[in-house]
């Protein structure tokens, strides 16, 4: 930490807004402000060095000796005797309208990439929200179809939840991100839909890869992309999300819209906030991480959900990559406490060539059954699901024992859970970043694939339903007594 001398005494308070010559000390992206009165926590802070440039920043932590202040394009370059720090006396706000803000793209603290000019038309909005009435919250019921199988059939997305995507590095996340934003759309397709893009930590070739997919599909138009780049200052990606999710809460509660949040990558919002905290001298929690990151992730996943008495509604999608593929790091451990669900990529199914490489047995959706069904989707889809569930979960079981005692030391049932395995990934979850299929394909295609199995391994779905949807007309029910041909 970079000591100054206290200069107090050189420091003026002008006007309703309250400036200050002079910073006391340095540490890493943060200031120290000594002697300060009235300054509230998470005030608006402007910070001017001594060339002149005006650097945006925050109140992270305020008592009766100092203010401790972030400063989001870093503190480089910063002097005591020449720097002045100004308190708005206002939090961090994001001008918000439907015209400008849909369409534009915007960096990590909301200000325009695309050329275009800053928002203006609408009300400034506080970006750390405002808490809501658990009263006032309406149950999530209604299904999202994303075009993705192995989402759309095995792990529903709802309107109004928050369900994380856990990957790893190196994983495509961030292509699987991309294909959910260009193919979201509610089953009715009757209502108002967008998208809020958050991206903290990106590289360049990334965020153009977005932008130039959206623009080429024709979806920007209803997108609204916050694009906190790698190099940019990591204290930014702690703003990041927050105005996406300001402008996410605008379009869903006051213009009446259905808003699909992602935020790629939460890792890297993580890593800012340890950062930070290590700077403030905190007592590090697990893996150096501060003891408040629970409430720290609460504060922003809890943003997703419904009103009784609005019209919209907020669903988030956080992606966050795992460190060294573990599911019990404290990210995706805490994620999944506060999140309903996740979606897990399994680094050997991308191994074998299959994307998007969901593996589907520790995933869960923990709303999926109540979004799906008759009149939501088809009244065969839980079934099914819970049938192609417990029967890929057999399969496993039946590979690990394969490369044990051999395949040919198989039963014939156990040689035809193998095949459906093979053909479970290679054509319901292996699909094209281009594929785009509906539920109805999507629950068509598991029936073909449950049909693979004997008879009577299907213990999960109805007869009726077997006869509606299993086999074509026509088609008597096969004994399992004979070798199957393999599963193309």
């Amino acid at each position: 930490m970079n000591e100054f001398p206290d200069s107090n005494q050189d420091r003026r308070p002008s006007g309703p807004e309250l400036e200050y010559l002079g910073i006391d000390s340095v540490s890493g992206p943060l200031i120290v402000i000594r002697g300060i009165s009235e300054v509230g926590f998470a005030e608006r802070v402007e910070v001017t060095g001594p060339d002149g440039a005006v650097r945006q920043g925050r109140v992270l932590s305020v008592s009766e000796e100092a203010a401790v202040i972030e400063v989001f394009q870093g503190t480089s370059g910063l002097s005591q005797p020449g720097s002045r720090v100004r308190f708005t006396g206002r939090p961090f706000e994001f001008i918000v309208s439907k015209e400008d803000v849909l369409g534009r793209i915007f960096d990590g603290l909301g200000r325009p990439l695309d050329g275009g000019p800053a928002p203006y038309n609408g009300e400034p909005r506080n970006i750390n929200g405002y808490p809501i009435n658990p009263v006032a919250r309406a149950y999530p019921r209604d299904f999202i179809q994303t075009g993705i199988s192995a989402i759309d059939g095995m792990n529903t997305l709802v309107r109004g939840q928050k369900l994380p995507i856990f990957s790893g590095s190196g994983l495509p996340h961030n292509r699987l991100a991309a294909q959910i934003v260009r193919q979201a759309r509610l089953l009715t397709g009757e209502e108002r839909f967008a998208v809020v893009f958050g991206a903290m930590g990106v590289r360049h070739d990334e965020a153009e890869g977005f932008r130039r997919g959206f623009e080429e599909s024709g979806v920007l138009k209803n997108v609204a992309m916050f694009l906190n780049l790698a190099d940019d200052s990591t204290v930014e990606r702690l703003i990041t999300p927050r105005i996406a999710l300001t402008a996410a809460e605008f379009l869903a509660f006051e213009e009446g819209m259905h808003v699909l949040v992602i935020l790629t990558d939460m890792t890297n919002y993580c890593e800012a906030l340890r950062e930070v905290a290590t700077s403030k001298g905190e007592v590090p929690s697990r893996k150096g991480y501060p003891g408040y990151l629970y409430s720290d992730l609460a504060s922003i996943y809890e943003r997703a959900g419904r009103l009784t008495d609005r019209p919209g509604s907020v669903t988030q999608i956080p992606i966050l990559t795992m460190p060294d593929d573990d599911i019990t790091h404290p990210i995706p451990d805490l994620t999944g406490y506060i999140t309903e669900g996740q979606i897990v990529l399994e680094r050997a199914l991308a191994q074998k060539g299959i994307y998007p490489p969901i593996n589907v047995l520790p995933s869960l959706s923990r709303l999926m059954s109540d979004g799906i069904g008759e009149k939501r989707t088809r009244e065969d889809h839980r079934n099914l699901s819970s049938q192609l569930y417990a029967a890929y979960a057999r399969a496993r079981q039946v590979q690990r024992l394969a490369a044990i005692v051999g395949e040919e030391e198989l039963s014939l049932t156990d040689k035809r859970y193998l095949e459906f395995a093979r053909a479970f990934e290679h054509r319901f979850l292996a699909q094209k970043d281009n594929e785009e299929r509906t539920i109805f394909s999507t629950l068509d295609l598991g029936w073909e694939l449950a049909m693979l199995l004997p008879p009577q391994e299907l213990t999960r779905v109805r007869e009726e339903e077997v006869e509606k949807y299993g086999r074509p007309h026509g088609k008597t029910a096969d004994t399992g007594d004979q070798e199957q041909p393999a599963a193309p």
